[in-house]
């Protein structure tokens, strides 16, 4: 393995020009600061989009709200706004220290997206949104809508049936393809979602009882995308969501954190110079967190802290992050398998796009083990009676992370930040969980717990 070449150069070799390497390859945790993180001021002037970009995908969920509502009577209390709460864990905060043996200083909250509204996980902001863009312009270009619609007539069976013309294709390791799955299905759409072998069961019965074709796959992630972007491109009447490259689905996530602001300012969380925000994303392809984290650096410019968190053995946003060379590179050219039980987050090469459009907004990243997962799982379940799935508690050691690596404290020495790290927030996104079926949440527990007492 030593004497392979990856782009020109050995294992050895990568390993000399980026020692953490070394620990990665082994599948060892891990957490890395981006020696590429600089001011906000100056890195977002390298980026195509902007804060116009997020308004206008605000603006077009606020247009079918009232759709929404209509079809989905879970979001009438929300208007017809998809959005998840966010609490606090104090219990959970007190648990991770004592299990850690780390004090960590500054408030631990969860951002619940675990219960977003339709899908249950994060993948119900972009994957919904980008459904809704694709829905608008095809009713749009055709004169069946106008913009100032009230958008709640897209249900009947005329719509229905002007949208059964045309397909939605997407590849997906789960969630991502349940959002776009129950989305589709319900505006008429005809629905393919192509899935890896890590795919949970219930997942594709569940996309299936929608009348979902659900194409199953032996192989990972990145054969579930090609296959389905295959598809697309032999019929027009196809449209692909593209969750590598898509600008669509990155401004659906993005729009999370101006509502995220409001719910900050309505718990009475400051966020500034004196009270530095953190935020810790659960990463796959790298769509949804890459889009939360460039929202919320476009609300708190300098003033939040963004990391990526991903499983050992399938850190990709990692190493493209860190070697530069983002989707050029995946993990198995380093002899990294692919394999965990953190579905949302089996990806073996990382989205080009989003590595290359946070390259100097992100923190840093950092990775966890499938049986820390399983254990943060049930101590959460336990102290504050949230259930999420594995892959969802990625961002939840975050904090401890941070305090007790090496890297962790100079990051905090490095910005000025050990005389703020007490007026801190510390936000853990839970991607995840409550479409969990209840005897394979009580298997997952039930793991945590055994490995917890061994």
């Amino acid at each position: 393995m030593e004497n392979k070449i990856i782009l020109g150069k050995t294992i050895t070799e990568w390993i000399n020009e980026y020692p953490l390497m070394d620990k990665i390859i082994a599948a060892e945790e891990v957490f890395w600061t981006n020696p590429k993180h600089g001011k906000f001021e100056e890195a977002i002037k390298k980026i195509s989009l902007s804060e116009l970009d997020v308004q206008d995908a605000a603006e077009r969920l606020n247009r079918f709200a009232p759709y929404i509502a209509k079809v989905f009577p879970e979001t009438q209390k929300t208007n017809g706004i998809i959005e998840s709460p966010i609490v606090k864990i104090p219990n959970m905060k007190k648990a991770l220290e004592d299990r850690f043996n780390q004090e960590l200083l500054g408030d631990l909250l969860l951002k619940c997206d675990s219960h977003l509204a339709i899908s249950g996980s994060i993948k119900a902001r972009g994957g919904i949104y980008e459904v809704l863009k694709h829905t608008e312009d095809l009713a749009v270009e055709n004169g069946m809508l106008k913009l100032d619609d009230d958008y709640s007539i897209i249900d009947s069976d005329k719509f229905k049936q002007f949208f059964s013309q045309y397909s939605i294709a997407v590849g997906s390791t789960g969630n991502l393809g349940l959002s776009i799955g129950i989305m589709s299905a319900q505006l008429g759409f005809k629905v393919y979602v192509h899935m890896s072998a890590d795919a949970k069961q219930w997942k594709k019965d569940l996309l299936r009882s929608k009348g979902v074709t659900v194409v199953e796959y032996q192989s990972d992630y990145s054969k579930a995308v090609v296959e389905g972007r295959k598809q697309a491109a032999n019929d027009k009447n196809m449209y692909f969501v593209d969750d590598e490259n898509s600008t669509n689905l990155f401004l659906g996530y993005a729009v999370a954190a101006y509502r995220l602001r409001k719910q900050l300012e309505e718990m009475n969380v400051t966020v500034d110079e004196d009270h530095p925000l953190f935020v810790y994303l659960p990463c796959g392809v790298g769509g949804g967190p890459g889009g939360v984290a460039f929202g919320l650096k476009l609300v708190f410019k300098d003033n939040v802290h963004c990391f990526f968190a991903e499983p050992t053995h399938s850190p990709c946003m990692l190493i493209g992050l860190m070697t530069g060379m983002h989707d050029k590179v995946c993990v198995q050219d380093f002899g990294i398998d692919n394999v965990t039980e953190a579905d949302g987050l089996a990806v073996g090469r990382a989205s080009g796009f989003v590595g290359k459009t946070l390259e100097n907004l992100i923190s840093g990243s950092y990775t966890i083990t499938d049986d820390k997962l399983h254990i943060l799982l049930s101590i959460l379940a336990d102290s504050e009676n949230i259930y999420l799935e594995p892959s969802a508690l990625a961002g939840v050691p975050g904090p401890t992370q941070l305090f007790k690596t090496d890297s962790g404290q100079k990051y905090i020495e490095n910005n000025n930040l050990k005389d703020k790290m007490k007026n801190a927030s510390h936000i853990a996104w839970a991607t995840g969980g409550s479409m969990v079926p209840k005897e394979v949440m009580d298997a997952y527990y039930k793991k945590g717990c055994e490995l917890r007492t061994n």
